[in-house]
C-alpha cells in the first residue's frame, strides 16, 4: 500500500514537473516570437514602402497590405538605382571596408598578443584605461576626431580642396583600432595555454613568430569575427563619412541614397529611397547568412556568452 503511494507521489510530482516545463517552454517561445515580429516588423515595412507607388506611400493612414496589382515589382528599384552613383558609391564604400579593415586587424592582433602574452610594467593598469574608454559614446569622439583630421588637412570645407588620398584618410585613419575588438581578442589569446608559449621561447621562437604561427591560426574564428563585423560597421556607417566627405564622389553608399530620392519640389520618395535601403540592405543579409557560423564560433571561442 505504502508503494502504491509512493509511485502515485511520484507521478504526481512527474507530471508537475513536465507542466512547469512546459509553462517554461511556451513563455520563452512566446517571447522570442515577440522579439522576432519586433526585428521583422521594420524590414517588412521597408520591402512593402519599396513596391508601393508614392500616392500610396503618403496616404493616411497608411495601409499594412496591398493588392496584387497595387504592386510595383521592379519600377522603384529602376528609378532608385538609376537616381544615384551607385557603383561609385559601393566602390568607395568596399574601398574603405578594407583599408579600415585591415588596419583594425592588424592593431586588435598586436595590441592583444601584448596585454595577453607580454610582460610590461603598468599592462593591467594601461589594459584598464583602455576599457574604461568602452563607457564613454561613441559620439562623444566625432568632435575631437573631426578637429584632428581638419587640423591635418585631410578635411576642408570647400569641395575642391578635398583629394582622394584626403578623404581615403579622413573615413579610415580614426577608426583603424577598436577597445572592444582588442578586449574580444585577448579574451581567446588568454585561453592558450602558458605551457604553449614557454614551450616556444625554449625552442627559441621569437615572439614575432610564436604570434604568426601558433597564436593567430588558433584564433583565427574570432579574427574572421571582428573582420566580418568590422566590415558590416563600415558598410552601414553614416555620420562619420557625412561629416568628412566634402565632394560627392567621395560619399559612401548611406550617403548617397540619404540624398539621392526627392522630387521636383523637394518631397522625399521614400518608396525609392526604402527601394535603395533593401538594395544597400541585401548584401548585409547575404553576408550575415553565409558567414554566420564563423561569428558564432568568434563568440564561443571568446568566451563571451549572450
Amino acid at each position: 500500500m505504502e508503494l502504491k503511494m509512493n509511485n502515485s507521489q511520484m507521478n504526481v510530482n512527474q507530471r508537475e514537473i513536465q507542466i512547469r516545463q512546459i509553462i517554461f517552454k511556451t513563455l520563452i517561445y512566446l517571447f522570442l516570437t515577440l522579439f522576432a515580429i519586433f526585428v521583422l516588423v521594420p524590414f517588412y515595412w521597408m520591402v512593402l514602402t519599396s513596391l508601393k507607388e508614392i500616392d500610396e506611400v503618403r496616404k493616411s493612414p497608411p495601409s499594412l497590405i496591398i493588392g496584387f496589382s497595387q504592386i510595383r515589382f521592379w519600377a522603384n528599384y529602376v528609378a532608385a538605382w538609376n537616381a544615384a552613383q551607385y557603383w561609385r558609391y559601393m566602390l568607395n564604400t568596399v574601398t574603405v571596408a578594407a583599408i579600415s579593415t585591415t588596419g583594425t586587424v592588424f592593431t586588435t592582433i598586436f595590441a592583444s598578443f601584448a596585454f595577453a602574452r607580454l610582460n610590461f610594467r603598468g599592462r593591467d593598469l594601461l589594459f584598464l584605461l583602455l576599457i574604461t574608454t568602452m563607457m564613454i559614446p561613441g559620439e562623444m569622439f566625432v568632435i575631437t576626431n573631426y578637429i584632428t583630421v581638419s587640423r591635418l588637412g585631410w578635411f576642408s570645407p570647400i569641395a575642391s580642396q578635398q583629394s582622394l588620398l584626403d578623404a581615403l584618410l579622413a573615413l579610415t585613419m580614426p577608426f583603424m583600432t577598436s577597445v572592444f575588438y582588442i578586449f574580444f581578442l585577448r579574451q581567446t589569446f588568454k585561453q592558450i595555454p602558458d605551457e604553449l608559449y614557454l614551450a616556444a621561447k625554449v625552442d627559441g621562437t621569437s615572439d614575432w613568430k610564436y604570434l604568426w604561427k601558433i597564436m593567430v591560426p588558433i584564433a583565427s574564428p574570432t579574427i574572421i569575427t571582428i573582420t566580418i563585423l568590422n566590415a558590416m560597421g563600415t558598410w552601414s556607417a553614416y555620420i562619420w563619412p557625412k561629416l568628412v566627405t566634402s565632394r560627392d564622389e567621395y560619399r559612401l553608399v548611406t550617403n548617397g541614397l540619404r540624398e539621392a530620392y526627392s522630387d521636383f519640389v523637394g518631397q522625399v520618395l521614400y518608396n525609392q529611397q526604402m527601394a535603395a535601403a533593401l538594395i544597400v540592405t541585401t548584401p548585409l543579409l547575404i553576408t550575415f547568412l553565409f558567414l554566420r557560423k564563423y561569428i558564432m564560433r568568434g563568440v564561443s571561442r571568446s568566451g563571451i556568452k549572450g
